[in-house]
């Protein structure tokens, strides 16, 4: 049966609300086994080249899978790849794919990935995030117009082989290759339709799940694919993705079984939540940051000291241990503790000097600037209207403003997709946002300084002087000497301050005891082809 018609009319009919009232598992007179999750966001885009938010990764990565994946604890491993060599330069990958089909029963063949890849690289598709793939042999100039797509360094030696040819050596390719931006696409239904092949009447795809309806502002709803190269190991059959930007609402949902899931929670609750259900709750490190990007393109964010000024007075301490409360820990830089083949040390010189003193230097940094009682300096600070950050900004405006009478921070709030769509468009003075890796290396966060990676460079930082070393570190072999390269670009990065961390993530997420499968992991990406029941398993 195709997984299209897997559901029956009467339960189309069923409204939402009475669904997720059934709170997981099979729902009445039926053996369908239903995943309610929260999920953040509405998604702007099902389309992996034109998506760019966490929540539109998790419906994705269900439906979709490329040469890579993620297991259920976050690491690496061989998804559409069977195997793979790699040349002794490193700059030559070849890759044998397993036997998969699409799931109209079209195989999934390396001419996929080849149509995927030259698409993304061509400027028309409009792709967010095709700088992560700028690592392969000339994507950057085909991004940029500067190079026909089909001539990017990705070749179909035949149906079953792939051949990548890399700028530099990338240590974290198979990492990078877990990332939406690299998935196959069925060439055979882009061909036929265009940019309406992400719709649920045309879509077809390659991972554990199929796209059947997506209500907007209401839900997504996936049904299991038959066709998946390993469908025998997955349990659910159907999930639905909720948009909760109410995040305490959404965790009444959870608490009262309307939800199983929703990967998110007010950090003020944390100690209700820890008394009241601690089963339910999950927090764990993983690799994020939460940052302000400054527009430097405007006049009052020019300087770096202005930059500095404000970085400075922010009381990162009180925002994560009073404010967030959920063991995030303050941030002096971009790349958060852990990450691979990166030795970290990288801070502002003024970390350890106290915060009312650091503002006294963030006044006279600010006047020698030319700002002050005849010249104040206003800027508009815009924010997102999920999770903790309305809680977050007024007390940043109150840092900003107790620098001096004459600095006045205005707060903005707009939806996070809208946000986002203004900080790539370089329509905002100063933004919150946050980065969260694709793949454990810090070029993955460093490469937000990189004038090439507009428009995610939201802040617009343009040193030719970062550019160049980051770009020597990756060509450089011995794993050591690179990883202290990027610690002196991400110094420099910090210095200059186009952008101000903030705090480093936890991931902080309620799950119903029921839920088996969801592992802490530190890319905060958890699967639902790993996931089940634990009273299903316990009947098998």
């Amino acid at each position: 049966m195709s997984p299209k018609k897997i559901l029956t009319s009467a339960l189309l009919s069923v409204s939402v609300l009475a669904l997720a009232a059934c709170g997981g598992g099979a729902p009445s007179g039926d053996d369908t086994v239903v995943l309610y999750r929260g999920n953040n966001a509405e998604p702007l885009s099902l389309d992996p080249h034109k998506a760019s938010g966490t929540w539109e990764n998790n419906i994705i990565g269900d439906m979709f899978i490329g040469l890579f994946t993620e297991s259920a604890e976050g690491e690496p491993v061989p998804g559409m790849a069977e195997s793979w060599e790699v040349s002794e330069d490193g700059l030559t990958w070849t890759f044998t794919l397993r036997e998969a089909s699409w799931s109209d029963g079209e195989p999934v063949t390396a001419h996929d990935f080849v149509f995927a890849w030259q698409r993304i690289a061509t400027p028309e598709t409009g792709a967010q995030y095709v700088s992560l793939l700028f690592p392969i042999q000339g994507v950057e100039q085909a991004s940029r117009g500067e190079l026909d797509p089909t001539e990017i360094g990705v070749r179909a030696l035949d149906d079953r082989t792939l051949e990548v040819s890399l700028v530099n050596p990338a240590p974290y390719l198979t990492g990078l290759l877990t990332h939406y931006t690299t998935f196959p696409m069925p060439r055979h239904v882009v061909e036929a339709v265009g940019d309406e092949w992400v719709r649920p009447e045309n879509i077809e795809v390659n991972g554990a799940y199929q796209l059947v309806e997506w209500r907007t502002n209401d839900y997504v709803q996936l049904v299991r694919n038959e066709r998946f190269f390993d469908n025998e190991n997955v349990c659910i059959d159907e999930v639905y993705f909720y948009p909760t930007v109410d995040s305490s609402a959404a965790g009444r949902r959870v608490r009262n079984g309307e939800l199983d899931l929703n990967m998110e929670f007010p950090g003020q609750q944390m100690d209700f939540l820890r008394r009241e259900i601690p089963e339910y709750v999950r927090v764990h490190p993983f690799m994020g940051t939460i940052y302000y990007s400054l527009n430097t393109t405007l006049d009052q964010f020019a300087d770096p000291n202005v930059r500095n000024a404000l970085g400075m007075s922010l009381d990162r301490d009180f925002i994560a241990n009073e404010i967030l409360r959920a063991g995030q820990q303050p941030a002096y830089s971009l790349i958060p503790p852990g990450m691979s083949n990166y030795p970290g040390g990288v801070e502002s010189e003024w970390r350890d000097t106290p915060v009312a003193e650091r503002r006294v230097m963030a006044r006279q940094l600010l006047e020698e600037a030319g700002f002050g009682p005849d010249n104040p300096l206003e800027f508009e600070f815009s924010y997102r209207a999920t999770g903790d950050n309305p809680r977050i900004a007024p007390v940043v405006q109150r840092d900003w403003s107790e620098i001096a009478d004459w600095v006045r921070p205005e707060l903005i709030v707009n939806d996070t997709q809208i946000h986002y769509d203004n900080l790539r468009a370089s329509a905002y003075e100063i933004g919150d946002g946050g980065w969260i890796a694709d793949y454990n290396d810090p070029y993955n966060f460093l490469f937000l300084g990189e004038f090439r990676s507009v428009p995610m460079n939201y802040s617009r930082y343009n040193n030719p002087d970062y550019d160049a070393l980051v770009e020597a570190a990756n060509r450089e072999l011995d794993l050591t000497l690179r990883g202290q390269m990027l610690a002196q670009a991400e110094q420099m990065l910090i210095d200059d301050m186009p952008i101000i961390p903030v705090v480093y993530y936890v991931s902080k997420a309620l799950v119903s005891p029921r839920v088996t499968g969801y592992e802490n992991n530190l890319v905060n990406i958890h699967r639902t082809r790993y996931m089940c029941f634990n009273d299903l398993e316990a009947a098998e």
